[in-house]
């Protein structure tokens, strides 16, 4: 198996890199790399020590997960498109992508999951004002968006699944492991697209495990408040 994706699977990038894995039917292996303190080792994979990191064969190794998503859909191009077919349809979701990855993530993943499961794990307290904000203000206009951009369709761009239906359906997730779901009668479209996406083998044979992790952290969470 020449492909190695190195990170912990209930970050969403991480995330993201696997779904399109799954997508497009390639086999790889997955090497636990814990974020923020990674071994000094990976360092050498990504010099800023985040993760993904990727490593295909035995001299491509690359960090991102946008980049190494689109360098698997250039070098594996046998495989499902995941990027569109034309420039218009590639703009949209590459646009998309990184709305869901620089706009969603610090609200769903670094507010949300970060206050409600990762503080309390490493014996911090959660700032709830701060989940409420992200909750009550600062979401519901990027929801409003979402929800225009989707419309009637069942996709964000064309007819097919896109990497921008993926990243936004990886940062929703990390929402739900901080316990918080979408308003389904405020965004009806989001919701059933969520919830399409969720019962795709390729999101839901990883689901299982990270709930499982994240029950795990919740319990490590409660036994450090006590």
């Amino acid at each position: 198996m020449s492909l190695t994706v190195f990170g912990a699977p209930l970050s969403p990038f991480v995330r993201k890199v696997r779904v399109c894995l799954n997508e497009k039917g390639l086999d790889y292996r997955l090497e636990t790399v814990m974020p923020f303190t990674p071994p000094q080792w990976y360092y050498e994979l990504n010099p800023l020590g985040r993760i993904p990191a990727l490593k295909d064969g035995e001299d491509c190794t690359l960090a991102d997960s946008s980049v190494i998503c689109q360098y698997l859909e250039e070098a594996y191009s046998d495989t499902p498109s995941l990027y569109g077919d034309e420039a218009q349809q590639r703009g949209q979701i590459r646009w998309l992508e990184k709305y869901a990855d620089y706009e969603l993530a610090p609200l769903t993943t670094f507010t949300v999951f970060r206050n409600r499961i990762l503080k309390p794990m490493s014996g911090q307290a959660c700032n709830e004002e701060a989940v409420q904000a992200a909750l009550q203000q600062k979401l519901p206009p990027h929801f409003d968006y979402l929800e225009r951009q989707l419309g009637q369709r069942d996709f964000f761009v064309g007819d097919e699944l896109s990497m921008a239906d993926i990243a936004i359906t990886c940062q929703l997730i990390n929402m739900a492991h901080g316990g918080e779901s979408l308003d389904g009668q405020r965004w009806p479209g989001l919701t059933a697209h969520h919830a399409r996406m969720l019962e795709r083998q390729s999101v839901s044979s990883l689901l299982p495990d990270e709930q499982r992790m994240n029950n795990k952290l919740k319990e490590m969470g409660k036994a450090a408040a006590t």
